[in-house]
């Protein structure tokens, strides 16, 4: 795979972000001179559009009110002609020398490489926390070890990347949704540690909504491509849970409970559910093995 620097698009969302981008742009158009640089505002109200235009080989692409960093995401795909995606942020967390060390492992065979946060990088302890259990969630649903489910710094393969563009949420879940699809469809992750820097400005995202939106966005990506990694643990507690409450009735006062039956019933519900969303997503994998550009 062609990863040098004229093979490769990299794609900054931006929201307000001038304090970031004034380090940030003149580190990347120095060190890659041939790249496409793109830089997607989306609403910003501040000077980010100025600072990303006093660069001439910087391209801005604007949306006309804010979106969301996902569908500045998406604004960036569609707008860049390289097969090489890089995404970073705009904060100024991501480190320009990572850059290659990530080209370099995506030329293992790796169809997207993430760059994964060391602890000590998150901004606090609960955050540090909360990654930790994402990560491990995810893990759990998708069958993989993820190292770093959240990192916005990603290399990917573009015609790859672009077969899972509907999925994306429009907000902060872009990085949860597509790391959680290749692993689905069998598109090799690799990862590679690096250090984010504090970031320049005040961050956009809101703990407690949007920790409760990646989790949701984790269990209803689950849902899509492992359906019985969420559907049968929640059957097969229910099972256990009946089985448990009529062996107690019946040794309490001999009789088989109302109670007892509906939590059994319950039980193979979910698992028929789980049966066929497993089926549907079958036919949904099929599909998008046909996607093209």
């Amino acid at each position: 795979m062609n990863t040098d620097q004229t093979s490769i698009s990299i794609i900054i969302p931006a929201r307000n972000e001038q304090e970031g981008l004034k380090v940030l742009l003149p580190v990347l158009t120095q060190k890659f001179k041939s790249a496409e640089i793109i830089v997607v505002n989306d609403g910003s109200e501040d000077d980010t559009v100025a600072v990303a235009k006093q660069f001439s080989s910087v391209r801005v692409v604007s949306h006309p009110y804010r979106l969301g960093n996902g569908a500045a995401i998406k604004t960036g795909v569609r707008a860049a002609s390289s097969d090489i995606l890089v995404f970073m942020d705009a904060d100024g967390q991501h480190d320009p020398e990572d850059i290659p060390r990530l080209l370099q492992k995506l030329n293992e065979g790796y169809k997207m490489v993430v760059g994964a946060r060391s602890l000590s990088s998150h901004a606090s302890f609960s955050r540090r926390i909360a990654n930790m259990f994402y990560n491990r969630l995810a893990s759990i649903m998708t069958g993989y070890n993820i190292e770093d489910l959240t990192s916005g710094f990603r290399v990917t393969c573009r015609r790859d990347f672009k077969r899972f563009l509907y999925l994306l949420p429009n907000g902060f879940s872009y990085p949860t949704t597509s790391t959680m699809a290749f692993f689905r469809s069998a598109l090799p992750v690799g990862y590679v540690p690096i250090k984010a820097s504090v970031r320049q400005g005040k961050s956009h995202i809101k703990p407690l909504k949007d920790g409760l939106r990646f989790f949701v966005i984790i269990l209803k990506i689950g849902a899509l491509f492992s359906p019985m990694r969420l559907f049968l643990p929640i059957s097969a507690f229910l099972f256990v849970t009946g089985l448990s409450y009529y062996a107690y009735t019946y040794l309490a006062s001999g009789r088989f409970t109302n109670m007892s039956a509906l939590i059994l019933l319950a039980s193979l519900f979910i698992f028929l559910m789980g049966f066929m969303a497993e089926f549907v997503s079958s036919l949904h994998y099929r599909d998008t093995q046909d996607r093209d550009d």
